[in-house]
């Protein structure tokens, strides 16, 4: 069985002809005939008969279509790497939440970028429900923050590889100022619908583990979306509402008391950030070096340090990351 035989056959399955494969190939149809008497007999299976002017697939012809498919698809992945290999090796598209983008890719991908000399990197923001139909259309080679919506993955789950690396909390905070910061708890989450809930421009996103949280509550507040969760953050601190924070980037003003956290019920609320790609077979070198970068001590403790990327810039309808280095 050759890669020729079986871009041929996947031709005469999709077509239905062999003449119209001949035509496609450029070759003659005796050719294509030979071809396909040799796959015939490689796999003792006559993989279709003739029907009505034109063919039917057996069993084993479906199944082999498939597999044809599949085998060219990755061999003309595999000749365009090869062949970009001395100038797009170090390319690298990645696709993120937009909390990721803003309080974690710049520290982690400045250090990565040190660590991998020649690694070129392009960070766009998409909806969790979103990343795995475009790592599934390789319109990016890896993606970080919120894992891929469930019902997506579970369909396309031996196509993608997920894999926790970061786990966070969020929890209600206002301005020591704020009258909620007065509160005891256990505070009842209705407490707080009365007052603005602020967020980055995403919101509190569905696919989320926080957006999981929220919609089990029952609980529908109106959120006031702001261009990042850092400007979110200074509504909150000049006192004009609250926001569910992320637990590592306020541990600083909670401990001097500029913020205070609200003891909602069910909070803080735990979440985990994934690092997801196509399976082994699919996803590029780079692509897999980040994956095994991310989940190192020492990518670790760049993401909670405090400091780092603040910058989320609007493209037409797409959100890229400002990395800093």
């Amino acid at each position: 069985m050759t890669l020729s035989q079986l871009r041929t056959f996947a031709l005469v399955a999709k077509l239905g002809s062999l003449h119209a494969a001949a035509a496609a190939l450029g070759v003659s149809e005796p050719a294509v005939s030979t071809a396909i008497a040799a796959l015939r007999q490689d796999l003792g299976d006559p993989l279709f008969v003739r029907a009505h002017g034109g063919i039917a697939l057996t069993a084993g012809g479906r199944a082999l279509a498939n597999y044809a498919q599949e085998i060219i698809g990755l061999a003309d992945r595999a000749r365009w790497e090869v062949s970009h290999a001395s100038t797009d090796t170090g390319r690298l598209r990645i696709v993120a939440t937009a909390p990721f983008a803003e309080h974690a890719a710049g520290r982690l991908l400045d250090l990565f970028t040190k660590r991998v000399p020649g690694v070129s990197v392009d960070v766009v923001v998409e909806s969790a429900a979103d990343i795995a139909s475009l790592l599934l259309e390789r319109a990016y080679d890896i993606a970080l923050g919120a894992r891929p919506a469930e019902t997506v993955a579970t369909v396309a789950g031996r196509e993608l590889e997920m894999i926790p690396f970061l786990r966070y909390q969020r929890v209600f905070v206002v301005a020591a100022t704020n009258p909620l910061a007065g509160l005891h708890g256990p505070v009842a989450l209705a407490q707080l619908l009365d007052r603005p809930w602020f967020a980055g421009p995403s919101g509190i996103q569905e696919h989320s583990d926080e957006g999981r949280w929220l919609a089990s509550t029952g609980v529908a507040p109106e959120i006031i979306r702001l261009s990042s969760e850092t400007d979110a953050l200074a509504a909150v601190r000049a006192g004009e509402g609250t926001m569910l924070a992320i637990g590592h980037i306020v541990r600083a003003e909670l401990q001097s008391g500029a913020l205070v956290r609200v003891p909602v019920v069910g909070t803080p609320v735990s979440g985990l950030w994934w690092v997801t790609t196509l399976d082994r077979r699919r996803t590029t070198t780079t692509a897999r070096t980040l994956q095994r970068f991310v989940t190192t001590a020492d990518a670790t403790a760049a993401m909670i340090a405090p400091g780092g990327s603040r910058g989320l810039e609007r493209r037409g309808s797409k959100i890229h990351v400002a990395l800093w280095s």
